[in-house]
């Protein structure tokens, strides 16, 4: 605790405003899908945003920060209501179940889902819906993702840093995967065409979009080449695609974490 008594979770930073504003997470169920940097951007945006915030999956989630440690949730049942309930004072709640596996929690089911975030007076719920194995690029497998009915923006996720990379498990979730969608041979380098399939299609990154707000997000832009690179990529799918009509360029270990947004031409 610090010393006005407050969890350290109830402060509220500066650094990531513009990245809620680029999103649209200001409000509603914001569900994040793919790797490289889901749960980064989660975590910045729930530092920064000026209300009450819960953060939860659908899927599972490694150990949640220690500055959440105060205002965590870890149960099942109407027990996660009544703890929920207990922590009305808490501005960021952080919310799984117990899971099977040491260091992993499980997700919430979209009826827990919905009930947590209506009737716990939250702005915004983030949630990571599915899982990457800390990877910097994913495709989707047939049970993916965990996508709620209910989520009003979907953010897909990719590194910037895959690009150029040959693509492999090292560095890609389920690469057979990537490689059946995007036409890209394993062991390969991935080009930015292979990242724009990924971006567009349907069994890609836009799976489960149903009629939510999409934006892409692109992560770990640390570099003018790799923003211009990557603007070209982003340029390239607002045309091949009407799903979206932005593109967020980021870099979560800068103080103002957007890059760019870059948005359709004409």
């Amino acid at each position: 605790m610090n010393r006005d008594g407050n969890a350290p979770c109830n402060r509220v930073a500066t650094g990531g405003r513009a990245l809620i504003d680029a999103l649209g997470a200001q409000r509603g169920i914001v569900s994040f899908v793919g790797a490289g940097g889901k749960k980064s951007a989660m975590y910045r945006i729930a530092d920064a945003h000026p209300g009450r915030v819960l953060v939860t999956t659908t899927a599972h989630i490694e150990r949640f920060p220690r500055r959440y440690l105060e205002a965590s949730v870890l149960d099942t049942g109407d027990r996660l209501d009544e703890r929920v309930r207990a922590l009305q004072s808490a501005r960021v709640i952080a919310v799984a179940k117990h899971g099977f596996r040491p260091g992993r929690y499980a997700g919430l089911d979209d009826a827990e889902l919905q009930r947590l975030y209506r009737d716990g007076g939250f702005d915004v719920c983030l949630v990571k819906a599915d899982g990457a194995r800390g990877k910097l690029i994913k495709a989707p497998a047939e049970h993916e993702p965990a996508v709620s009915l209910h989520t009003s923006v979907l953010v897909p996720v990719l590194s910037a840093q895959a690009i150029g990379q040959p693509l492999s498990e090292k560095m890609a979730h389920r690469p057979d995967r990537i490689a059946a969608l995007t036409g890209a041979r394993l062991g390969e380098p991935l080009a930015p065409d292979h990242i724009i399939r990924l971006l567009i299609e349907a069994d890609g990154l836009l799976k489960g979009a149903g009629d939510a707000t999409v934006v892409p997000l692109i992560n770990m832009v640390d570099d003018v080449e790799r923003e211009a690179l990557v603007r070209e990529v982003a340029t390239r799918a607002l045309a091949l695609s009407c799903r979206f009509d932005r593109v967020v360029l980021a870099a979560m270990r800068r103080d103002d974490p957007v890059v760019a947004i870059v948005t359709r031409q004409g």
